[in-house]
């Protein structure tokens, strides 16, 4: 017990709280990350592990390759143009402008390397947050109360 003794103790509270803003940049980063690890090797794919019932009934883990789509495109001069996507969504930087010039493929990893710090410094909060919705009251979505 007197190991017990040397611990200070306190309540704990009942739940974390969830701030979506955080989770809306955690995802972002997530996906920034799968591009710039495609741009670095186009065959690249992820694993996702889904559970499949068998013959008999029983659910086994099942492996599979998820395509990752590049967000970027070639323009008609040859440089190239990225595109933020939250879900669906385009992400617009500025009101009317989602488009980054990259300019030539060497530098795609240098902009998305930028896009990532920008991320995590809170600079597309604003951005993130008018593109999923979360301005109009459908931010995460509520449990429906049972009656």
């Amino acid at each position: 017990m007197t190991h017990l003794k040397s611990l200070t103790l306190t309540v704990a509270p009942y739940q974390i709280e969830r701030n979506p803003k955080l989770i809306r940049r955690q995802r972002l980063i997530e996906r920034l990350e799968e591009q710039r690890k495609l741009a670095a090797d186009p065959t690249f794919t992820v694993l996702v592990r889904r559970w499949i019932k068998d013959t008999e009934g029983v659910k086994q883990p099942f492996d599979r390759q998820k395509r990752i789509k590049p967000w970027w495109k070639a323009d008609g001069a040859g440089s190239l143009i990225l595109v933020l996507k939250n879900g669906l969504k385009t992400i617009e930087i500025e009101k009317g402008k989602p488009g980054i010039v990259v300019g030539p493929v060497g530098r795609l990893e240098t902009v998305l390397a930028t896009l990532i710090a920008a991320t995590r410094a809170g600079e597309l909060d604003g951005a993130l947050e008018a593109s999923s919705g979360a301005s109009k009251g459908r931010g995460v979505p509520r449990r429906a109360k049972v009656a």
